[in-house]
């Protein structure tokens, strides 16, 4: 019997959260939003913070808890990646109209079909956009409020997933393409990636465009 005062619904101690969180994640093959966490734990529980002390508690560990977008996950350190490349297996590899669709769409989304065959100069293919599609690396953003109501493109949390990034703002700029070897001195086609002069907030986040389109 609950002594007076004493709640039926006490949350779990926060070391207990912790674990619970751990669990969730370690099981889960996608990103876990904290409503999520939240919804699976018991009542009172706090997701959010419970994160904050899994994070910790993984620094500098062989795995460490990452933020994808809205989400966690567990994802192996960047350092020790070298020891997966054994289980990694390539199934297929990406056109290069594909590779510079992706890019159009990630660095300057939203965007429509037609922003992207005026910046890479020729048209886009539907195959080369289902690809992308399917792949889960790309989805349909909002319309956008110009004449015909274009669809347009951007990238998904899986996308950010695979290449270990929190956001569309953590994609790297052109010098570091460059000096990591991933792209060579020619300009790339139209306007493929924003110059190292353009602001940090062109076109990276839909939200900042938001007058310019609806649901």
């Amino acid at each position: 019997m609950a002594e007076p005062g004493e709640s039926l619904f006490e949350a779990p101690p926060m070391g207990e959260q912790e674990r619970m969180v751990e669990a969730i994640l370690f099981a889960s093959a996608e990103p876990v939003s904290v409503a999520d966490l939240n919804a699976r734990m018991p009542h009172g529980a706090d997701a959010a913070e419970a994160l904050v002390h899994l994070r910790k508690r993984y620094e500098g560990r062989g795995v460490h808890l990452v933020k994808v977008g809205d989400s966690y996950a567990l994802r192996t350190a960047p350092d020790l990646g070298f020891l997966m490349q054994k289980e990694t297996v390539e199934t297929r590899k990406l056109s290069r109209a594909a590779i510079e669709t992706l890019a159009i769409i990630a660095y300057h989304q939203p965007a429509t079909r037609a922003e992207i065959e005026e910046i890479r100069g020729v048209s886009v293919s539907r195959g080369t956009v289902d690809q992308l599609l399917e792949l889960e690396w790309i989805r349909f953003g909002r319309r956008k409020m110009t004449p015909g109501r274009p669809v347009t493109y951007v990238v998904t949390e899986e996308f950010l997933d695979h290449f270990g990034l929190e956001s569309a703002r953590d994609l790297p700029g052109l010098k570091e393409l460059r000096s990591a070897g991933l792209l060579d001195n020619r300009a790339p086609p139209g306007n493929l990636m924003p110059t190292e002069d353009d602001d940090d907030d062109d076109g990276l986040e839909p939200e900042d465009q938001s007058e310019m389109f609806e649901e």
